[in-house]
């Protein structure tokens, strides 16, 4: 049988990888080291053109499949890997047949959860973790997605302006859906705590766990915080006649969690006194839609909310200091100065050769930050450009490359692990 792919318009220099072998027998000189975990599946990363991929051996039917569902993922705006191709009809040099192989894209900046849940970790980082797992799960459930599978293993995290960012990395058990059942959504929430139970209980083994961390407490906030942010996304407001002010608090509520509504679904209780709203939700990512449109910065939520309270405050003082500019021409006119004057100025502060650290979102969030903490020192402002300069020297220099390779310091194997290791893809785990 000829090779086959099925592929998005990407890496010509695909076709040029070593098909003919098996994974896990792939020459050195073709991989990049990157931490992994526990899979079922031979996962390795390649560098092709200053890109990264993942690829992951396992049968044809499974590879199109995941394929399919990472890339409607990707259409609905989730929060996934991008499917880049899958590659059948493998035969090695003597006609014996291989598995197929699932391509994905490696997600920069990205860290897997070994990376994350070790003995260094706070409790209240572990915290973050979850609030950004049970997110992620939400607006899963919301698009209709059962994923089937959802685990730590699965998923990996970005940071967020001082939070993180959940990502999925693995929808071989996934199922789309015009929308899920309150049976489907237990189920998944159900296979989370249990999943994530297990791999906290192996990290305490391997003595990488912060001993205040109780493995089952811990899996048992992710159920506890799914629920209180899937009831405020979509239960139902007892509103009386006189009360529409609510709605517009419910929307404003629903947007400061970076959820846009679609339309409001009204049901007269009592005729001439009182009516039940529901809120359809339809999306994640309000605020950094906004930073999009205004300034073409592509970041992550929490990020979009941190730059964009400093951009308003840019642009409040533009307009305080010239009250004759006209409001409906101001925004965006002075959003590009702000991205000039301070985004662009902050990251320009950032030496190449520690460009790897963070992204640069991430760099001016964690600026403004020093900036407030200079400054409360020094009892006056700093400024935001002396504020950089010491971040840089003081700060940024100390802290790991996250970019591309973690490091097998963190107790992790990478992708120089001998061969039939199991590992952890950071991008098509398990």
């Amino acid at each position: 049988m000829p090779l086959q792919i099925l592929a998005t318009p990407d890496d010509p220099a695909l076709l040029d990888l070593p098909w003919d072998v098996e994974l896990e027998r792939w020459p050195a000189d073709q991989l990049v080291s990157l931490p992994r975990g526990i899979s079922r599946h031979v996962v390795r990363f390649v560098r092709l053109g200053g890109r990264v991929y993942a690829v992951k051996e396992v049968n044809a039917r499974l590879a199109r499949r995941e394929y399919d569902l990472l890339r409607r993922l990707e259409r609905a705006g989730m929060p996934a890997v991008e499917a880049v191709a899958v590659l059948t009809g493998r035969e090695t040099a003597d006609s014996e047949a291989l598995e197929s192989a699932l391509i994905t894209r490696h997600l920069q900046f990205s860290l897997p959860y070994r990376a994350l849940f070790s003995s260094t970790l706070r409790p209240e980082t572990a915290n973050r973790l979850l609030d950004a797992l049970a997110a992620l799960l939400v607006r899963l459930h919301n698009a209709g997605f059962y994923w089937g599978d959802c685990s730590l293993s699965n998923t990996l995290f970005r940071r967020d302006a001082g939070a993180f960012a959940a990502y999925l990395v693995d929808a071989e058990t996934g199922e789309m859906h015009p929308q899920l059942s309150d049976g489907q959504r237990r189920t998944d929430l159900d296979t989370a705590q249990t999943n994530m139970t297990g791999e906290l209980l192996d990290l305490r083994e391997g003595g990488l766990l912060h001993e205040s961390i109780d493995p089952v407490e811990t899996a048992e906030q992710i159920t506890l915080r799914y629920e209180s942010l899937w009831e405020a996304l979509t239960a139902p407001d007892d509103i009386e006649m006189g009360e529409r002010w609510r709605v517009e608090q419910r929307v404003r509520r629903l947007n400061d969690l970076g959820f846009d509504v679609a339309e409001m679904q009204i049901a007269i209780r009592e005729p001439g006194r009182r009516y039940i709203v529901t809120p359809k939700v339809v999306d994640a990512g309000h605020h950094s839609r906004r930073l999009l449109r205004l300034t073409g910065l592509d970041v992550q939520e929490n990020q979009a909310r941190r730059l964009l309270n400093d951009l308003d405050s840019y642009v409040a003082e533009a307009r305080a200091n010239d009250p004759t500019a006209p409001d409906e021409l101001d925004e965006e006119i002075l959003a590009h100065r702000w991205l000039a004057d301070r985004f662009t100025t902050v990251v320009a502060a950032v030496p190449r050769e520690l460009r790897g650290k963070l992204e640069p979102a991430e760099v001016f969030h964690e600026v403004l930050e020093h900036r407030w903490f200079l400054s409360e020192q020094a009892g006056r402002d700093v400024g935001l450009q002396a504020a950089a300069r010491d971040y840089v020297d003081t700060v940024l220099r100390s802290k790991p490359d996250e970019q591309a390779v973690l490091g097998s310091r963190l107790g992790l194997p990478t992708e120089t692990s001998e061969p039939g290791e199991s590992g952890e893809s950071g991008e098509s785990p398990p």
